[in-house]
């Protein structure tokens, strides 16, 4: 935001106050000032006037002009196109010094004798406005021959740039900026001193609009004559400054500066299409005003740019809620001009004060106001804040009086309601879209207060119990990190989003596209993904395209179902050799198997058992090495080995993969229990059952026993052969052992004629 010292003191009365405190000022409550520039022009630069003007006699592009500088009248040759006969013009006189290498001396031009030189505005350090010299007029002072214009004020001013942070909207205008130093110096703003030039038409004589009761848009028209209308030098070269100056376009010019002034948002559409409008939301549920169908503007949204062929313009002055706008051009990705930089963080509400202090303007430039206006104005309740004046000290951390608090919110436009002992009721007002709750208002006491005057105290912490779900989380997070490390994995971690290609190639579920991202980083990264293994296993491919024998990764990470509903997964893969080479492998490593890799799982994560998988979701699942993995007897994930087909596309030898649910894996507390002294005694125990009956039936019916002299058993062995026809030979090893005595032979028998009783009653399977 750039002001400027002149153009701020036509708001507030800052005279006795310098340019340095007040940029002192502006940083201690939190406008942040970027750059201060001193705009003075040179000693020796006097106003002149061009009493006649005559071609170079040997140059076509040349001019020998006639100045009078009010004590004499001196020859002058200019280049400049725009120099005439009648113009009051910045005159460099003999001896003016203008930059380092430019000093002002008497020459011959062409054989013409030139004494000085007839100025344009960057020669004197000023913005540009045009190609040619800069023309005066009486907007910078009484022009007296002879004066130097180092003693105009309005062209020696003090040029301040603020970096506003996105939520003060409220400052990207003169008044805003205005009204915080009025707040902090005590200083009332200046009143608009209201000049109004009528002319005998009325706007509802030439101008018709129409508009539904559902637009969210407040709106006020009028209607004037530019005919007479010219721009002085004053705002032109304040334009220019803020680079918004469009040369030949003053009623452009006109509606720019106005906006800046005082922050609300004009626009103009030419009478002969405007005479009829239509104000109705378009099919993205924008307000948008049409003539004849065509859309001519959004207002705070999108301005159509005109042409100033015509003399006569409907002016238009417009707020919207910056929180609405922004969030409805940010879901509909519509193009939009540059006036929505300030509507999206605020312009001002007030439009009738926009519209009067434009009217004032113009009507001292020579244009003429049509007669009444028409306004759609959306009525809006001011937020109410309750703010207890003990919580506001606790935050601050320093006792404020409440009346200092009261004076300094009134200051800044905050209506206060009813007071009671403790607490301010407070409207906050509608410029303000930043403030929300109690912090905010704090956030303002204090800058005006000034930080530098809230005494610094030690930092008191009040450790509390901070066990939680999150905490047990990252607990078990840092676990499984230091078990898998311990078992040869390398944590990786990649991004969130992976390639829709790729998942519906390999079959994964994918997000909905009503859901999906709408702008990528990249288009390999083109979707949330639903599984980690994609990424792991292009992680593997690449360390296996540069020399490695073996790639093991884990991540525990995010991932999102169809309907972009996250959940967290602990991955694992395991790719190539088992081991180093190693003498004791003669160099040739075998590749990883898939029990050593599940006890690599094991290890990590804790306790599962083994199911076969009868619905394979992926073509990553190999058909036939692959398992569900359960905890306490739920599904919680998959251990499997990489289809070979998904293993050749991505160059990769023999390859395992796992993917967990990170909440089901289990976090207890490790609890030490009493164990017996007696020597245990191992039994194989070989059966013949059935080759299509799982394993797990077999456990099922053997667990029912609930003998506690079974510590644990194990499948060790698998045999069949011709003989034994549908049937195969299962060798299990029982560990038996008694907490209160040596297990006799006789106690072993009884425990193995058990279960080859329930076996034989329950699945008809006998001792081999």
């Amino acid at each position: 935001m750039i002001i400027t010292r002149r153009w701020l003191e036509e708001f507030i009365n800052i005279s006795n106050i310098s340019t340095d405190e007040i940029c002192k000022t502006l940083n201690s409550i939190g406008l942040e000032v970027d750059s201060l520039e001193r705009q003075n022009i040179a000693s020796k630069v006097v106003v002149g006037k061009v009493l006649s003007k005559e071609k170079h006699p040997d140059a076509d592009k040349l001019n020998v002009c006639q100045v009078d500088l009010g004590s004499e009248v001196t020859q002058i040759v200019c280049g400049a196109a725009n120099v005439d006969a009648g113009q009051t013009v910045a005159v460099a006189t003999i001896g003016a010094v203008l930059g380092e290498d430019f000093k002002i001396k008497a020459a011959k031009l062409r054989g013409v004798e030139s004494n000085g030189m007839i100025c344009s505005s960057t020669e004197l350090g000023l913005p540009k406005l045009n190609d040619g010299i800069m023309v005066l007029d009486n907007s910078i002072g009484e022009l007296i021959l002879g004066k130097e214009l180092k003693d105009y004020p309005l062209l020696n001013d003090d040029i301040i740039e603020i970096g506003l942070t996105p939520n003060r909207g409220d400052c990207l205008s003169i008044l805003g900026i205005a009204r915080e130093l009025s707040a902090f110096y005590e200083i009332p703003l200046c009143e608009l001193e209201k000049v109004e030039n009528y002319n005998e038409s009325s706007i509802g004589q030439s101008f018709k609009i129409d508009s539904n009761s559902h637009i969210d848009s407040s709106l006020i028209f009028k209607a004037a004559d530019f005919s007479q209308f010219n721009l002085d030098l004053v705002k032109k070269l304040r334009l220019s400054i803020i680079k918004k100056y469009s040369e030949n376009k003053d009623i452009k010019n006109i509606l720019n500066y106005t906006t800046h002034s005082c922050g609300v948002i004009l626009n103009a559409y030419a009478k002969s299409k405007s005479s009829i409008l239509d104000i109705k939301k378009d099919e993205n549920g924008f307000d948008t005003v049409y003539f004849n169908n065509e859309a001519l503007s959004k207002p705070c949204v999108l301005q159509n740019d005109f042409e100033e062929d015509e003399k006569e313009f409907l002016i238009e002055a417009s707020y919207v809620n910056p929180e609405l706008i922004s969030k409805l051009v940010f879901d509909k990705k519509i193009k939009t001009s540059d006036i929505f930089y300030k509507s999206s963080r605020g312009s001002e509400p007030d439009i009738n004060f926009g519209l009067d202090y434009f009217s004032s303007l113009i009507s001292k430039l020579g244009a003429t106001l049509y007669k009444g206006s028409i306004d759609y104005i959306v009525d809006t309740e001011k937020l109410f804040i309750d703010a207890n004046i003990k919580k506001i000290n606790a935050i601050i951390g320093q006792d404020i009086e409440k009346t200092e608090i009261e004076k300094i919110l009134i200051s800044l436009g905050f209506e206060v309601k009813e007071p009671t002992e403790d607490t301010l009721s407070l409207k906050v007002p509608h410029y303000r879209h930043d403030i929300k709750n109690i912090a905010d208002i704090t956030e303002e006491v204090i800058r005006i207060i000034g930080i530098d005057n809230i005494v610094s105290k030690p930092l008191a912490v009040d450790e509390v119990n901070r066990v939680n779900k999150t905490s047990l989380d990252l607990q078990k997070k840092n676990k499984l990190r230091y078990k898998a490390i311990e078992n040869g994995f390398f944590e990786t971690l990649t991004y969130v989003f992976t390639s829709k290609e790729g998942l519906i190639k390999y079959g994964f579920k994918t997000v909905k596209d009503e859901l999906e991202l709408i702008n990528p980083i990249v288009k390999e990264l083109n979707t949330y993904r639903t599984t980690i293994l994609l990424n792991l296993v292009e992680a593997c491919s690449n360390n296996f395209k540069t020399g490695a024998r073996s790639a093991s990764f884990f991540e525990i990470g995010t991932i999102f179902d169809e309907n972009r509903v996250e959940s967290k997964k602990i991955a694992f893969i395991f790719s190539g050799a088992s081991e180093l080479e190693d003498v004791s492998n003669s160099g040739k490593p075998k590749n990883m198997d898939f029990f050593s890799f599940a006890k690599k799982v094991l290890n990590t994560i804790g306790e599962f058992e083994l199911e076969t998988m009868t619905n394979i979701e992926n073509s990553f699942i190999h058909p036939y090495q692959s398992a569900n993995l359960l905890i306490d007897g739920k599904i919680v994930g998959f251990i499997s080995k990489l289809h070979p087909s998904v293993a050749s596309d991505f160059d990769l030898s023999d390859t395992f993969i796992a993917e967990i649910d990170f909440e089901k894996i289990k976090n207890d507390l490790k609890k030490a229990s009493s164990y017996s002294k007696f020597q245990a005694s191992r039994k194989d125990l070989s059966i013949i059952a059935p080759k299509n009956m799982e394993f797990k039936e077999i456990k099922k019916v053997i667990n029912e026993l609930n003998n506690p002299l079974i510590k644990q058993y194990n499948l060790i062995d698998i045999y069949s052969d011709e003989k034994l026809g549908d049937l195969e030979s299962l060798t299990l090893r029982f560990i038996l052992q008694s907490d209160e005595k040596t297990l006799e032979d006789e106690d072993i028998n009884q425990v193995i004629n058990s279960i080859l009783d329930i076996l034989k009653e329950k699945l008809n399977i006998t001792l081999r």
